[in-house]
């Protein structure tokens, strides 16, 4: 354990407001501020963050949709080095990589239990309170307490974090891949994995090809089920994902005009009309498996007929059904292996400043994963090959 010492300053992305007024380049909700950082206490870590990549979850927050207390340091999908361990952590150590997760799981409440179906109830608890999960707060701008975002806040310099929400990966592993690890993959790629149970014999659909849905596929081409299918209104990405594999792209009004079904539907947008188009393309027996996260209140028609006289199953799956500290290794292996070519999310690399277009971005759907480059390590974040945001 590393000798404690005082609170440091960082920089790092604040939301202080929810809903603005979008473009967000212009109502700029979100500042890089100065901030002080407490040690890490018990079963707490410090970490250095390596790279952190934009999601819909962030997003979902600075628009509203997903309402948390301000101010909030955001930021849940990264990576970075251990730096400092609290009393406690002794399966870690400083110089280790490590994935930072937005779920913490206790490991005692029943929730914990039920091997990742269910969300941990003091690690949701915590995240919608804005503190890590045994509820402390560590983060001030100059007198003002500062929440985290879902135990990470990772769009910064450095955070604190408890040792449940963080999982070790290999040296190998560059910062930009084990970052997309913590979200990304394993929501899509979990769902494919632990709430689909996809297996060659099936033919699967992914409706909505953002970051999430994206990732979902890659796992799905890795796999080699009989048939991939691609849904997406964005005909850019439809053609990426042609590249990338799949057997056949669709926009949702082709598919569902053409009567295109699978065993397993993944929908990866969050929003009521692709929850139904995910829903008419579940073939005879077959299973839809939902991850977007729609606005609260939103609402979805279905014919519960087909239920019954067709024995679909439909299952929501939060994070992927995924256990981290589980499924972080499997994936990892499977991109060590090249089944999982996790590179191609990368759509972009941006500054720290520049996040609020960042955001805008996002929402525009121009982009899958835009990776925040953090001071000291440029080196390791390339350019990707190829920028969405050019394409799109």
């Amino acid at each position: 354990m590393s000798t404690p010492q005082t609170p440091r300053t960082i920089r790092g992305a604040v939301l202080n407001e929810l809903g603005a007024e979008a473009p967000y380049a212009q109502s700029r909700p979100i500042s890089i501020d100065t901030l002080t950082l407490d040690d890490p206490r018990e079963h707490e870590l410090l970490v250095r963050i390596e790279a952190a990549s934009i999601c819909h979850s962030d997003l979902s927050v600075v628009n509203g949709s997903r309402p948390r207390p301000v101010p909030m340091l955001l930021g849940h999908e990264a990576a970075g080095i251990v730096e400092q361990v609290g009393e406690g952590v002794r399966d870690l150590e400083p110089g280790q990589r490590v994935v930072l997760t937005f779920l913490p799981r206790c490991g005692e409440c029943a929730e914990c239990g039920t091997d990742g179906r269910l969300p941990c109830s003091r690690g949701s608890q915590s995240n919608e309170a804005g503190t890590l999960l045994d509820g402390s707060l560590h983060l001030r701008r100059g007198e003002e307490p500062v929440k985290h975002h879902l135990g990470c806040s990772g769009f910064a310099e450095y955070a604190v974090v408890d040792r449940r929400s963080v999982v070790p990966v290999g040296d190998d592993v560059p910062p930009e891949i084990a970052a997309v690890l913590g979200c990304a993959v394993l929501t899509g790629g979990g769902a494919v994995l632990n709430a689909a149970k996809l297996e060659p014999r099936h033919t699967i659909a992914v409706v909505g090809l953002g970051g999430v849905g994206m990732a979902a596929l890659l796992t799905a081409l890795g796999i080699g089920p009989r048939q991939v299918i691609a849904v997406d209104a964005n005909e850019a990405k439809l053609d990426l994902a042609r590249e990338w594999g799949a057997h056949a792209a669709y926009t949702p009004a082709d598919a569902v005009d053409q009567g295109v079904t699978a065993d397993i539907v993944i929908e990866a947008v969050g929003h009521p009309r692709a929850f139904e188009t995910a829903y008419r393309m579940i073939g005879f027996g077959g299973t839809l498996v939902t991850v977007g996260l729609p606005a609260p209140g939103a609402m979805s028609e279905i014919e519960p007929l087909r239920l019954t006289a067709r024995a679909e199953v439909v299952i929501g799956s939060y994070l992927g059904s995924a256990v981290p500290s589980r499924d972080i290794p499997r994936f990892e292996q499977l991109w060590r292996e090249g089944h999982l070519p996790l590179e191609r999310l990368i759509s972009d690399t941006i500054d720290l400043e520049d996040i609020n277009e960042g955001m805008d971005a996002l929402a525009a759907g121009t982009v899958l994963r835009q990776i925040i480059r953090m001071p000291g390590a440029d080196e390791a974040l390339p350019q990707p090959a190829r920028q969405l945001s050019t394409t799109l």
